[in-house]
Parts: structure tokens; sequence; C-alpha cells
């Protein structure tokens, strides 16, 4: 073991010492909950065991899991690669080539299945849809990488959510190291820390975006000012939005991690109040420089004409510009965030497996030759 890291179970929660830093009390009042309780308790699609790896003073959750291929894609590889990429076929509006992927990804998901594709060590996964990296060196990187290699020799360790143009010091070294660089979507990156970010039409969206609310009569809800009695009605928001309307295969945050974060502070929870009724919320944190926003939803059986989305949108750019974050915006609705002037990028799931035998190796490496080769450009080609 790299003595260098020190890796903490449920077992031995008592022993951790947390950072007397921001992130490190972050992360003690997000993890040790998730740690006492089990994952299940506050997601209700994710099954997993949760081991806290500390380097200096850095804290970042491992995922360990060795099958559960019906988790949410947040620690299911299979589900990201098959379950879900089934459902995003309909995105392509082309029949054909949807009916051939189609195939195609039952094949492999059988051949996944086969080679054992979910015997993974998720690292930095804080069971989110974009893991916000801490200002982490390439050597940390990649102590942390031959810890948990050491620590768990018959799994491969993904570090998820890495974008080179944000992570540019622990992708090189991640891949110096030996991992490869495994496509996972388009992202989209808003510069609100740049004043003289977007052109005037985005901005010009932007600004008529904002005004909805006051046309429609909506005031915006604080985090001070969200109580315990909106729990119910914001896990209700996220639902409608993320799994009736998108997937179910999204996280399924349960009340008890709404509440977890409101009343710890784990997320920023901000709405939209109509005669006292909450009909749209987001919850955002950020971390190093960079904002996102894991719980995003309105009521969608308002009129889509009303606009709670492009009203919501607004705040969430208003609040990262009042910040002065640059604002993740994860994939999703991107010629909406394309017009306000985001810019597309990629995202990677860092991927070693070298120390594991060639049938298991096989499939990431196919993975790596088919998405760079033909997921990429298709992704780019159709904005995706």
């Amino acid at each position: 073991m790299n003595r260098r890291v020190a890796l903490y179970d449920c077992d031995s929660l008592e022993r951790i010492d947390w950072p007397d830093t921001e992130d490190g009390r972050y992360a003690k009042a997000y993890l040790e909950p998730l740690m006492r309780e089990g994952s299940r308790r506050f997601l209700r699609n994710v099954e997993t065991t949760l081991v806290v790896a500390r380097i200096d003073d850095l804290v970042l959750p491992l995922t360990i899991n060795e099958g559960e291929y019906n988790n949410a894609y947040v620690c299911s590889p299979y589900t990201h690669y098959v379950t879900y990429a089934k459902q995003e076929l309909a995105l392509l509006n082309r029949p054909t080539v949807e009916r051939s992927l189609s195939v195609l990804l039952d094949a492999l998901g059988y051949l996944m299945k086969k080679s054992h594709l979910n015997r993974v060590v998720h690292v930095n996964n804080w069971l989110l849809s974009t893991n916000l990296y801490p200002r982490i060196s390439g050597s940390q990187a990649r102590a942390v990488l031959n810890a948990v290699r050491d620590a768990f020799p018959g799994h491969a360790i993904v570090f998820r959510s890495v974008c080179p143009s944000l992570h540019p010091e622990m992708t090189a070294a991640l891949r110096e190291a030996g991992c490869k660089l495994v496509p996972s979507r388009q992202i989209y990156l808003y510069r609100s820390n740049d004043p003289a970010f977007g052109n005037a039409k985005a901005r010009w969206l932007l600004k008529r975006d904002y005004e909805l609310l006051a046309q429609n009569g909506y005031a915006f809800v604080a985090a001070a000012d969200m109580t315990d009695e909106d729990i119910s009605r914001i896990a209700e928001l996220y639902r409608l939005l993320y799994l009736d309307k998108y997937s179910y295969d999204n996280p399924q945050f349960d009340e008890a991690f709404i509440r977890l974060a409101l009343q710890a502070g784990t997320l920023t929870l901000n709405g939209l109040r109509k005669d006292g009724r909450l009909d749209a919320v987001m919850g955002y944190f950020y971390r190093n420089g960079v904002m996102t926003t894991p719980v995003f939803g309105y009521d969608t059986a308002m009129p889509q004409s009303l606009g709670l989305y492009r009203m919501l949108s607004a705040c969430l750019i208003h609040q990262a510009r009042e910040s002065g974050n640059l604002l993740h915006e994860s994939a999703g609705a991107a010629q909406f965030k394309r017009n306000r002037g985001a810019i597309a990028d990629m995202e990677y799931s860092a991927v070693f497996d070298r120390h594991l035998p060639l049938g298991r190796r096989w499939c990431w490496s196919l993975l790596e030759r088919l998405l760079n080769g033909i997921g990429v450009p298709l992704m780019r080609k159709l904005k995706l």
C-alpha cells in the first residue's frame, strides 16, 4: 500500500482525520451519512460500497462494485454504455441507424457482462452526474491510482468526469500511468467567470429568459428560504424531469438525499415559487472554481410556453456569475445551451486495467476505440 494514501471504509469511519478545509468539511458532511447508512438510503437505484481515500489534505470517495448491472450509470459502466445509450439512440432521429446500433449494443452488452465490466472501483465518485475534482496534482493522482490498484487488484479503476481542458495535469498524469481515455459524453461549459464571455444574441436570450420571472409572477427562492416542507416537492420536481422525462437510470435521489442537502448544506438549493407553490428547483455546489447542478427539475405538467426551464436556467447562470465560477452544465439540451453561450467539450472516464487479465481488458480497449473513432465524431457532428 502506498503510505501516502490512507483508505477508510465504514468500519474505520471513526478513524478518518477529515481535513480542516472547505473541501474536507464538505466531504465529511456529505460522505459520513452515506457510509453509515448505505447508498440506497439516499439513492434508490445505487447499490455500492463507499470507501474514503485521503491523500495529503484531499479526500476522494471511492465506490466499489462487483456487478450490480441495474445500478444508476454513476457507478455502473454497463448502464452508462449500454442501457442508457440505447435510450439515447432516439436522439439520432434515424430509425435505421437506431435499430442497427441497438442490435450492436445488445451484443456488446452481453460480452461486457462476460468480461465483468462492472467489477470496478470509481475514484472521486460522489454518485452524481458530474463529479467535480479538487485541486489535485499529477503526483497525487498517480499515488491514489497506485494505492487503489494495490487494494483492489481484481477491479478496473476508473476516474469518472475527466475533462482534459479542466484537469490538464491530472489527465496527463493518468495517461502517462497507462490509463485509457474512454469518452463518456459531450458536455457544455459556460464560462460565467469571464465577464466578456458570450455574444450579443446569447446575452439577449438570457436577459429575455430572466425577465420571464416577473412576467409570469414567479419569485426566486434563496437557499435560506427553503424549508423542510419543501423537501418532498423538490424530490418530486427532480423526478418529473430527470426520471419520468429522461431516464430512470439517472440517480434516483430519495427525500433523505434532499434533506441531507438542505440541512447539511451539501447542495445550495434554490427554486421558483408562485402563489406559495414551488414549481422549479435547482441544487448546485462548486469546487476548485467549477460549479455544477446535480439537482434540477420543474413541473413538467405546466405549459411549456410558461418557460420554467428557461427561467430556471437563467437563474442558474446568474448564480454562477455571482459566485465567479465556471458553470459545468453537464449534457443534454445541447442547442438550448449553445444558443446561450455554452461551449461543447468532451468528458472521459480514465480507465486503468493493465493489472487485469486480457479477458477483462479487451472490453475497455474496444470501447476506447469505438467511441473515439465513431462515437465522438457522431456526437460532434449531430451536436448532441
